[in-house]
């Protein structure tokens, strides 16, 4: 009798943000997330001058643990869920840590949208999500095998979540997903009727 075997997994983390401590308020954490926002014109100009639609704190502001109680929670928080993680990836850390390596705000107006990508040099990667309205755009995930398959077929539009190429991940306020960070992604356009898509995202970095 033939025997298949699933090898190579992928290993992807959502749970809810306050299953670890601290507990954290998902409407404070959206009224941080708007304050500084709206405070930080170096953040907006880089929106601006590089096409990024809304508004992210990326290239601006690389101390909100330091510059917010929110997000010095938050941090605490996500430390605990990347900890829970990493044990279930069973990595051998060889005496090393796992650190926030950077964190930064994401605001996506309706029509937004953020590009397939990798988080080079981190090791874990992530989103909080803050304020997901109605048609707005779901975590979409790429097969990291897609670009080996070659003449393969396409998948049944009924295959199991694990053949599938695509995986879509609808996440709610206040849910936290970990991927790690080889692992391509992007966030298709958001189709909210004048609402926008609020998350916060993350990179951590073993030393």
């Amino acid at each position: 009798m033939a025997e298949i075997k699933n090898l190579f997994v992928t290993p992807f983390y959502r749970a809810v943000l306050s299953e670890q401590e601290p507990a954290i308020d998902t409407a404070e954490l959206e009224n941080e997330c708007r304050g500084i926002a709206e405070d930080d014109e170096a953040g907006q100009q880089w929106s601006e001058d590089n096409d990024y639609p809304g508004y992210t704190s990326y290239a601006s502001l690389a101390d909100l643990p330091w510059r917010s109680p929110v997000f010095a929670a938050l941090k605490e928080a996500l430390d605990a869920h990347v900890a829970a993680f990493a044990e279930t990836l069973e990595w051998d850390l060889g005496g090393g840590t796992l650190e926030l390596e950077d964190l930064w705000i994401n605001i996506l107006p309706e029509g937004g949208t953020h590009a397939s990508h990798i988080h080079p040099h981190s090791v874990i990667s992530g989103t909080t999500y803050v304020a997901i309205p109605e048609g707005a755009a779901a975590l979409k995930l790429e097969d990291p095998r897609s670009g080996r398959m070659m003449a393969a077929p396409p998948r049944r539009a009924d295959a199991r979540e694990d053949l599938r190429l695509f995986v879509y991940m609808k996440p709610v306020p206040g849910e936290v997903f970990l991927w790690e960070s080889w692992l391509r992604h992007e966030v298709p356009l958001n189709l909210a009727d004048d609402e926008e898509r609020i998350s916060v995202s993350f990179n951590y970095k073993w030393v």
